[in-house]
């Protein structure tokens, strides 16, 4: 009877599980436990690989970026081949840079890792590529003993380009002005020369010497010189000491004379006498009178300073100093030694200082005498530039041609020395389409600075054949014949010393940004 009573119980306690519905959550439960550990298991795994992948990257990023910066030694190979291709320092670089900086955790088999670094034109570029294979230890029960984590980082760099500048610079007589309206009046007060025709005082500091016609004692002089033309000579010396050697003399139309003993040696007696400066790099000072061919010397030296400090890498800006009156003459061909002294002659830091030498004397063959021949020059400049590169490398320059003038083209001739004259003396501009394009059209770049012409006053319409008048007509026709020969973009005006120095520095800065921009 117990016995009955018990099994009873037990099939009706059965009975009642078996009926019961929530029984299914420990069914379901049970069933689904597999499959929950495993994705638990996965996301460790996982959450573990990318961990790992997230070290791995940025250790290929620093690689990549390492690789050619600027100290780097892929970089210095880089900015040395002539042509493009892969740089083999910045390859061995970028692998040991992410192979240190992988070793420093573990966790991982590194199974590939590729670096390419690559000089295109003037861009280097880097990428590091790699696999590692990370272990697991949750999904080894669905069979994945690994998990493989990839990346791939990519850097560039513009390198800098290789430029090459050919500063072509007016040093015909009217850039032997005075380098501003202060120093014109100075040079006016006790000037002799040109008398005749200047009453009111000659201001051009070069004329034509040794002796010869322009500047007589039998008339044209306002105070006996020997026949020499004494401006030049008189803008190297102290001023106070020239006015202390003059001495009131009414037979001359100056009212005052030099002694004998000086006129008799001109000009090295004038030289021996007083205190002498080779160049004049100030204006408003007593140890000379600046001319304008001073001052472009004084802001060419300053634009050697801004080229010094703005290389990135050795010789990367090749400057020479190409004058020109009637020809272009390669005073001192491109260099990238510009970092010199002033005062050591066999420097081109020396020949920018003392340009005002080589203005019109009727003595310099390699110049010519008698006008401003600008479309030779940049005919002459267009032949010396052989190869328009892209400033890749530096048998690859990219070439830019600086114009400093007053843009008055005169095509007359005097021959040298002391020959006759030929041409005609009216001033007149130069034709872009035929001196600059030709240039323009290899892919050079000009850059014009532009000194303005100084209006003639007052004027003598008798004396050569009225060549005053017809220079002043012209003076307002020279901004537009220069700015069409620039290139876009690359025209320049200067007035002061001041400001030839700002724009010749703005000129080099322009230069080398666009050359980034557009190469």
């Amino acid at each position: 009877m117990i016995i009955s009573r018990s099994v009873r119980r037990t099939r009706a306690l059965f009975a009642r599980f078996c009926g019961d519905s929530k029984a299914n959550i420990a069914v379901t439960f049970a069933i689904a436990l597999l499959p929950i550990l495993t994705a638990i298991g996965c996301a460790t795994d996982y959450s573990m690989a990318m961990r790992l992948k997230v070290k791995l990257q940025s250790a290929a990023d620093a690689a990549s970026i390492a690789s050619i910066s600027v100290n780097s030694a892929g970089y210095s190979a880089a900015m040395a081949m002539t042509s493009d291709g892969s740089v083999t320092a910045g390859v061995n670089e970028a692998d040991n840079i992410f192979k240190g900086n992988a070793s420093t955790f573990g966790g991982y088999t590194l199974t590939s890792e590729t670096s390419t670094v690559t000089k295109t034109g003037s861009t280097l570029s880097s990428k590091v590529q790699f696999a590692a294979a990370v272990p697991t230890t949750f999904l080894t029960v669905i069979g994945y003993q690994t998990l493989t984590v990839t990346g791939t980082s990519s850097s560039s760099v513009s390198l800098p380009l290789y430029l090459d500048f050919y500063l072509t610079l007016d040093v015909s007589g009217s850039m032997g002005l005075p380098s501003t309206s202060a120093e014109a009046q100075r040079m006016q007060a006790i000037s002799p020369d040109n008398y005749r025709q200047y009453p009111t005082g000659c201001t051009l500091a070069c004329h034509f010497s040794p002796q010869n016609s322009a500047c007589t004692d039998s008339g044209t002089q306002g105070y006996p010189t020997n026949n020499y033309c004494l401006g030049y000579a008189i803008s190297r010396v102290s001023q106070s000491g020239y006015q202390s050697l003059l001495t009131t003399n009414k037979n001359y139309p100056k009212g005052v004379q030099l002694p004998s003993s000086i006129v008799s040696g001109l000009p090295n007696s004038l030289y021996s006498k007083l205190p002498t400066v080779a160049n004049c790099p100030t204006d408003g000072t007593d140890s000379c009178i600046q001319l304008r061919l001073d001052a472009v010397g004084y802001a060419v030296n300053q634009l050697f300073a801004t080229a010094n400090s703005t290389e990135k890498v050795a010789n990367q800006f090749r400057i020479g100093l190409y004058p020109f009156i009637r020809y272009l003459y390669s005073y001192y061909p491109l260099t990238s030694n510009i970092s010199g002294s002033t005062s050591d002659s066999t420097t081109i830091n020396y020949a920018a200082a003392n340009l005002a030498t080589l203005l019109d004397t009727n003595t310099n063959t390699s110049l010519g005498s008698g006008g401003t021949h600008i479309d030779t020059a940049l005919a002459s400049v267009n032949n010396l530039i052989v190869n328009v590169g892209n400033g890749s490398a530096t048998t690859n320059t990219l070439p830019y041609v600086f114009l400093v003038t007053d843009g008055a083209q005169d095509p007359q001739v005097k021959g040298v020395p002391n020959g006759s004259w030929s041409g005609s003396n009216h001033a007149t501009t130069i034709d872009p389409t035929t001196s600059c394009t030709p240039l323009k059209n290899r892919g050079i770049i000009i850059s014009v600075l532009y000194i303005p012409y100084q209006t003639i006053n007052p004027v003598n319409a008798s004396f050569a054949g009225d060549e005053d008048d017809y220079a002043n007509n012209n003076i307002p026709n020279i901004p537009s014949s220069l700015q069409a020969c620039a290139s876009p973009g690359f025209f320049y005006t200067a007035n002061t010393p001041a400001d030839i120095t700002a724009a010749l520095n703005a000129m080099f800065n322009h230069a080398v940004s666009e050359a980034h921009l557009t190469r």
